[in-house]
């Protein structure tokens, strides 16, 4: 049976103003911050705890967390955070010395991978890793051509928001960056697989037109901030030889998909049966502590190694290796990766009779614990429909987020811990919400 926490506090009455502390909060945030960060939610969220699938604000008020694939093994699970405590309490240094955790941890790492893939470089965001990708490839090619999904996001350094068409044109695309569109059926009517591998040979075109050189695909291998699309199962392996038939290699972005979300595998790029050149790692590898990574196959490092030394100050250091460790052993021990697929098919099956019954609520897409759902208004998509559920399910005390290109998709990535009761809790606060 689910352990749901007492709420502590009446829920928030719509159109009521912030309490004085938190307006403060948020007045305090915009001066010291500026004006670039951004908030969830009309009503803004202080959160100052967490624990397994939940999360608290300042007044006690628990939230059922459906959105953070970040503390990926459940928030602040003890066996992650008494590695990290206790790793830091002895040594915190970096990988310019020896120390066997960090190659136990690539050991580790690796044997979820294909045999093929058997170098791992550390970094300390998904960010770094899929900068660091983009060097390698540019050594391995001798080009710098990058193909990526017009609402694409792979990260804040400069190259990689270059290829991020989902954060704005300030400094995307790149003048290398050619974008396609995403994978789903309406884009590709003549078949996902052959008409996806078809538009990635078709940018390979543009960018000789302009006299550059392909050097990469990337590709977050559930397309979620495209609105994720994940079928038919197969579809990657036919863009990934289009690239390769092209002189360039084809990068896997698991940063969101990976570590047993999408459910039974490892990888997202597994769903596909295709092999990449280079795998980039982040945000659940740490369950918090900032750990991330490139996996790579050996062969497409080499001519990097040659012409430049690769070192990071934090990334694989001693802390973040032990941290990383636990959070794997968890994952492997307690089952998450099958938990997610079994607690994911119930979740799916509850929103699709939803969706059955309410003409507001389009097509479930989905695998593991990592969903969708279109939310339509009169038959077409409505960002501001989707937006009035997000904030009513916060009000009701469930938390999730939109995406795609048009805003309309409802964004559900709950911690893997997650139990069908929990799917429950979520189902019922939707009609709520719905019903509202």
């Amino acid at each position: 049976m689910t352990d749901r926490p007492v709420q502590m506090v009446n829920a928030f009455v719509p159109g009521t103003a912030l309490p004085p502390e938190e307006a403060a909060l948020v007045e305090r945030r915009a001066r010291l911050l500026g004006p670039a960060y951004r908030l969830f939610y009309e009503r803004p969220l202080h959160l100052v705890r967490g624990a397994g699938v939940w999360l608290y604000d300042a007044a006690g008020r628990a939230y059922l967390d459906c959105y953070n694939n970040v503390a990926s093994v459940g928030h602040a699970h003890p066996r992650v955070v008494q590695a990290m405590a206790g790793q830091a309490a002895v040594l915190a240094t970096h990988t310019r010395y020896l120390h066997d955790t960090v190659l136990t941890y690539a050991e580790r790492l690796l044997a979820h991978f294909p045999a093929e893939l058997s170098n791992v470089m550390f970094t300390c965001t998904g960010s770094e890793a899929n900068d660091l990708a983009y060097r390698i490839a540019r050594a391995a090619t001798g080009g710098t051509g990058v193909i990526v999904t017009d609402n694409a996001y792979h990260g804040v350094t400069l190259a990689t928001a270059q290829m991020s068409m989902s954060i704005g044109p300030a400094v995307a695309p790149g003048p290398e960056v050619f974008a396609i569109p995403a994978p789903s059926p309406a884009n590709y009517p003549q078949g996902v697989a052959q008409g996806f591998a078809a538009a990635v040979t078709a940018a390979c075109a543009r960018m000789r037109d302009r006299g550059i050189k392909p050097a990469l695909l990337i590709l977050d291998t559930v397309f979620s901030s495209d609105g994720l699309w994940l079928d038919p199962p197969g579809f990657l392996a036919a863009a990934a030889a289009a690239i390769r038939a092209e002189g360039g290699l084809f990068l896997a972005d698991e940063v969101q998909p990976g570590f047993g979300r999408t459910g039974g595998q490892m990888w997202g790029f597994q769903r596909h049966g295709v092999l990449p050149d280079m795998v980039s790692l982040g945000k659940p590898m740490g369950n918090g502590y900032p750990v991330a990574g490139l996996v790579i196959q050996p062969q497409v490092v080499a001519e990097f190694g040659v012409q430049a030394r690769y070192f990071n100050t934090f990334g694989g250091n001693a802390v973040a290796a032990a941290t990383a460790l636990a959070v794997l052993t968890v994952i492997e021990e307690e089952g998450l990766r099958q938990n997610a697929a079994a607690t994911g098919q119930i979740f799916r099956d509850g929103l699709e009779a939803m969706a059955r019954a309410d003409d507001r609520l389009g097509e479930v897409r989905g695998a593991g614990l990592f969903l969708a759902v279109d939310i339509l208004r009169d038959g077409a998509p409505s960002a501001p429909e989707a937006a009035r559920i997000v904030n009513g399910l916060r009000d009701r005390g469930a938390l999730i987020s939109a995406t795609g290109p048009q805003g309309h998709v409802l964004k559900i990535r709950p911690p893997l811990p997650f139990q069908p009761d929990h799917a429950g809790i979520f189902l019922q606060a939707l009609r709520e919400t719905l019903a509202a």
